[in-house]
């Protein structure tokens, strides 16, 4: 690693400790995508990285040309909105009660590499079972005093980190970087 890098490590680390754990996602420090890059290559070199895959079955239907996806956690609030989506993009709805089915748009260009038909039919409201198919991510599981952050994610929306949440990363690209609130990822990854 180089000097450079390892600074810019240093300050990630460093202002995640100096903020008190009693931030709101409003004054929450916002981290550039360079420094979540740099906090994942941290972790990874302090071997606090896992590996994870998701595994639990979806639901998705086409979404609406424009349609605007709010992801929003039971007992949390609202994770994120998507950009509106595009001809070909899919709305995916996790199966898990504890978060409340959380929904979040999935351009087409990813959707066909993370998700398979399972083959059953498309219910009346056009929702379709799939599998998750995508590659192994590497994940960070935040320790629960970690104070609150906040970071853009890949999409462009400025998502919240929370200590216990996971931070996933595609390991073919460290800037594609996001959140998955704790009970979600429990529910609908494995880790290896």
């Amino acid at each position: 690693m180089t000097a450079t890098a390892r600074a810019l490590c240093t300050a990630v680390l460093a202002s995640m400790v100096m903020t008190t754990t009693h931030a709101t996602a409003a004054d929450a420090p916002h981290k550039s995508a360079e420094e979540m890059a740099a906090l994942m290559a941290q972790a990874r070199k302090d071997g606090r990285l896992k590996t994870a895959r998701k595994t639990k079955l979806v639901d998705a239907r086409p979404a609406k040309a424009g349609e605007v996806i709010v992801t929003v956690i039971a007992g949390e609030g609202k994770e994120t909105t998507s950009k509106p989506a595009a001809a070909g993009d899919q709305v995916v709805r996790n199966r898990c009660p504890q978060t409340g089915n959380e929904q979040y748009l999935v351009a087409a260009a990813k959707f066909t590499g993370k998700y398979e038909a399972t083959g059953k039919p498309a219910d009346k409201d056009g929702w379709q079972e799939y599998r998750p198919v995508g590659s192994d991510m590497r994940v960070l599981l935040l320790d629960a005093a970690t104070p609150p952050f906040t970071f853009t994610a890949p999409w462009g929306e400025a998502m919240v980190a929370r200590g216990g949440d996971a931070i996933l990363q595609d390991p073919k690209d460290a800037r594609d970087v996001y959140r998955v609130a704790r009970a979600s990822f429990d529910c609908t990854y494995e880790t290896r």
